[in-house]
């Protein structure tokens, strides 16, 4: 009787384990296919090894190599002035640190527009492109837009001054007071000392310093030496072409001036010569 109840038990535990077999075996199988049929799924991704920093970084950081690690982008979505290599992002060794331009947060790609080139401080001279000078321009309160300028945005420029008499006139045939529009998009590089695109606060300036070709710099130093000089900001976002803009006195009130047509009579001079009863006129120079 107990070899039979061992026998039995034995059986059934036989048929319990491989039964746990089979069902693992299923498990696995199913596992195995979802696994692949989640990878068939999923798109297949070009990536690109690029530079990140690694922690907060704000404008006038150095950029080391503590700052940065490497990741994988995304090549379609890869954004432009990336570097890829370190020769690229420290062609001048390890030891020569670049300098931040702008605010980065953690894991963002280290752009050539955010940071300096190895071993220069950051400054005026970084902002400047090539062929390009910087002049300063003198603001107040009102001419500076409240003091809401800041460097990095985009600014048209007026000039306010006197063309002299009613007979000398403007290609627009403005005489006396006149406002007129003489330089459109010019970028601000500094707001007094301060070179930071990314200052948010208002600040009642007393120079702006912008970035304009040598023949700009030589007309807005002849216009601010003849009169004042206002800024007025342009938008973010728009690209449209400022059109010629002059006005005087009487453009601003609508008033129209006649034109006058000057006659001038010639004086004419002559001797009389009476000959019987006929008189001879012979015209002659006028002495007078």
């Amino acid at each position: 009787m107990r070899l039979v109840f061992g026998l039995v038990l034995m059986l059934g535990l036989g048929l319990a384990g491989f039964a746990v077999y089979m069902a693992k075996s299923y498990i696995d199988r199913y596992q195995a296919q979802l696994a692949l049929e989640r990878q068939q799924r999923v798109p297949n991704i070009e990536t690109v090894d690029i530079y990140v920093v690694t922690r907060p970084l704000k404008y006038g950081e150095p950029l080391d190599k503590t700052a940065v690690r490497m990741t994988a982008f995304p090549k379609q979505s890869l954004p432009a002035g990336v570097f890829t290599k370190p020769e690229d992002l420290f062609p001048k060794g390890e030891n020569t640190p670049r300098t931040v331009l702008r605010r980065m947060e953690a894991n963002e790609p280290v752009l050539a527009v955010k940071v300096t080139a190895p071993g220069e401080e950051a400054g005026i001279t970084s902002q400047l492109e090539r062929g390009m000078r910087a002049f300063a321009i003198k603001v107040d309160v009102t001419s500076g837009v409240s003091g809401f300028l800041r460097p990095g945005d985009t600014v048209d420029i007026y000039w306010t001054g006197n063309v002299g008499s009613n007979n000398q006139r403007t290609a627009e045939n403005s005489t006396g007071a006149v406002t007129k529009l003489i330089e459109t998009g010019v970028k601000l590089i500094a707001v007094d000392q301060v070179t930071d695109s990314d200052m948010t606060e208002a600040v009642i300036a007393r120079t702006v310093t912008v970035s304009l070709r040598p023949q700009q710099v030589a007309a807005l130093a002849q216009a601010q030496s003849s009169g004042r000089l206002s800024l007025s900001l342009v938008g973010a976002l728009d690209d449209t072409v400022a059109e010629a803009v002059e006005v005087d006195q009487k453009r601003l009130l609508g008033i129209t001036t006649a034109a006058i047509e000057e006659r001038v009579e010639q004086e004419s001079c002559s001797i009389r010569t009476r000959r019987g009863a006929e008189v001879i006129v012979t015209p002659i120079p006028c002495t007078n």
